[in-house]
């Protein structure tokens, strides 16, 4: 059963400067999304960072959301929490694959995103799921979120050392007869 699975859990980051996250919700299923945000929210606090919350109608405008507020506003990172449910038709696939893709795509771009946004098959799985004191998903892509930012911030302005880079000495070159150097 997967509520009483363990997994590994990475040591929560350090910051030496202020994190500051935004949380956007699909509160479309409130308790669900409520649980889901209380366990981000003390994850985020636990990190000793801030954050802010939105409500947006779906989980399709989630990732709609981020994108607006990496436009306009100066957050470190993303929480994405929602809750899609399997019903009869296909539009749960749709719902699942097109906000899950956009979310990675915009992570492949550079923003720290923590997805927690549920896809199962039943209420009940949602529940486990979003119990901050079961499974807590949404302290976990609050987890992830920071995660990231702490990868980027370590990373941030180094190079890879690769491509052309003009060297600080000159050297002569074959077969002047002037004694110019060039570099």
């Amino acid at each position: 059963m997967a509520g009483t699975e363990t997994h590994y859990i990475l040591p929560r980051p350090e910051f030496d400067k202020p994190v500051k996250l935004l949380i956007v919700v699909a509160p479309y299923y409130k308790d669900i999304a409520d649980n889901l945000v209380a366990g981000a929210k003390a994850e985020i606090e636990a990190a000793g960072a801030s954050c802010e919350l939105i409500e947006v109608p779906g989980a399709l405008e989630v990732p709609t959301a981020i994108a607006i507020a990496d436009r306009t506003s100066n957050f470190d990172g993303f929480v994405a929490l929602g809750c899609v449910i399997r019903g009869e038709t296909t539009h749960y696939d749709t719902v699942c694959n097109d906000s899950s893709r956009a979310l990675q795509l915009m992570g492949l771009q550079g923003l720290c995103i923590g997805n927690g946004i549920l896809t199962v098959e039943n209420k009940k799985q949602a529940e486990v799921r979003a119990d901050p004191v079961q499974q807590n998903k949404g302290g976990g892509a609050a987890a992830a979120a920071l995660h990231l930012i702490a990868l980027s911030r370590k990373w941030r302005g180094q190079s890879k050392g690769v491509g052309f880079k003009p060297s600080s000495e000159t050297y002569r070159i074959a077969g002047s007869n002037d004694g110019s150097q060039s570099a």
